[in-house]
């Protein structure tokens, strides 16, 4: 072996030790993160609440709130100092909520279906999956299935002294189909 040959070598030995000198730190801490030592449940460390699929009630929208057939499933309710709470409702084809607002605003993210929403004033606006909605506060409106598809959203709104909706009056027929 040539001296340079020696010192090629000599010089990728000191990049590994450097290397492993630079490394060890971020090996070790991987290596203690995934220590099998018993960890106390992180319900009990952390005050997390996990609310499992398929053992949340469903129950059927009101009629004073709606119109046709709705699902209504709370995913969350509020729970201080937190303001927010969400639930899923899924509407039959033609079903739709009441007028109502929202104190402090509302997001719509809908998750399957197709459906519409209309501010007072506004244009009926069509919503598909994967869309989400933001609704001001104190803005009338109201949402619901399209009249041939069924439709799902998760709705997420802020508590304003235990209230998150204003309920008003129902959506009329000619209302639901742009004034038709």
């Amino acid at each position: 072996m040539t001296e340079t040959d020696q010192r090629a070598d000599l010089g990728k030995d000191i990049m590994r030790i450097f290397n492993l000198a630079l490394l060890s730190p971020l090996l070790l801490t991987g290596a203690l993160a995934q220590t099998t030592t018993a960890a106390p449940a992180p319900t009990a460390t952390l005050g997390l609440t996990i609310s499992h699929a398929g053992v949340r009630p469903v129950v059927d929208g009101s009629s004073k709130f709606f119109t046709g057939s709705a699902k209504v499933e709370q995913l969350f309710p509020v729970n201080a100092p937190s303001r927010v709470s969400g639930g899923i409702v899924t509407f039959a084809p033609g079903a739709r909520s009441a007028w109502h607002t929202h104190p402090l605003g509302q997001v719509l993210i809908i998750t399957a279906g197709t459906g519409r929403v209309q501010m007072e004033g506004g244009p009926i606006q069509v919503v598909h999956a994967g869309d989400v909605v933001i609704i001001p506060a104190h803005v009338k409106h109201w949402h619901g299935a399209a009249p041939d598809s069924s439709m799902s959203h998760i709705a997420i709104q802020d508590n304003l002294d235990g209230d998150a909706v204003d309920w008003l009056e129902p959506v009329t027929d000619q209302q639901y189909n742009g004034g038709k």
